[in-house]
């Protein structure tokens, strides 16, 4: 029986478009050219950050971000980002008593604006608030440590088989891969997704079929 669904934030919760453009307008880049290089270097198996430095090699993308800030021109979350299904899906799941957690790869900044938003959600909290990112398995033992279940009755959501699925599993929890964003969809056909992914959806809607009425 799954008590805790934990979730991703990136492609999973929120759509990354704005994002990636308003790094492109901060480069002063077009925002196709920006988009492309981030699923580029992804697929290539590299962190999305080194798209930044492809168009401008040496960047120093911490003083870069905090430049970012200053300048009124940061990190920014709201309802917008949200995919359709992420308050429905999540104000089911609590209704059917499943603790819902939100922990993904994000900034300090991020986890505040996450909770500024008033998400159905028991806990949110990001990698940056932690001090340790995905796919280290110390992040994933924060997981467990917060979702108040055993691993086995604890499912872990995200769209980055690399990020998520794989090291879910490792970990010892369930792991469902959602078909959404640019490597939900890449890697959705490979076959050590499928074989590692207890479930593969297509909308955070379907998760309420996994736990018992």
């Amino acid at each position: 029986m799954i008590e805790t669904i934990v979730f991703d934030v990136g492609e999973t919760i929120t759509r990354d478009d704005r994002y990636w453009a308003s790094w492109a307008d901060w480069l002063d880049v077009p925002r196709h050219t920006l988009s492309a290089l981030v699923g580029a270097v992804v697929a290539q198996g590299s962190d999305n950050a080194e798209a930044l430095r492809l168009v401008r090699p040496g960047i120093d993308v911490a003083a870069e971000y905090q430049a970012r800030e200053a300048a009124g021109r940061g990190e920014d979350l709201d309802e917008g980002d949200l995919y359709d299904d992420v308050r429905p899906a999540l104000s089911a799941l609590r209704q059917l008593g499943v603790r819902v957690v939100i922990a993904g790869n994000q900034t300090v900044r991020a986890g505040g604006l996450l909770r500024g938003l008033n998400l159905p959600a028991d806990l949110i909290v990001t990698s940056g608030e932690w001090g340790v990112a995905k796919p280290d398995p110390g992040f994933f033992q924060r997981v467990i440590e917060v979702a108040q279940a055993a691993p086995g009755a604890t499912l872990y959501v995200g769209d980055h088989p690399a990020n998520d699925v794989f090291p879910a599993k490792a970990a010892g929890l369930r792991a469902a891969h959602i078909r959404r964003g640019p490597w939900g969809h890449l890697w959705a056909a490979a076959d050590d997704v499928a074989a590692a992914a207890d479930w593969q959806i297509d909308s955070l809607t379907q998760l309420t079929d996994l736990v018992p009425a």
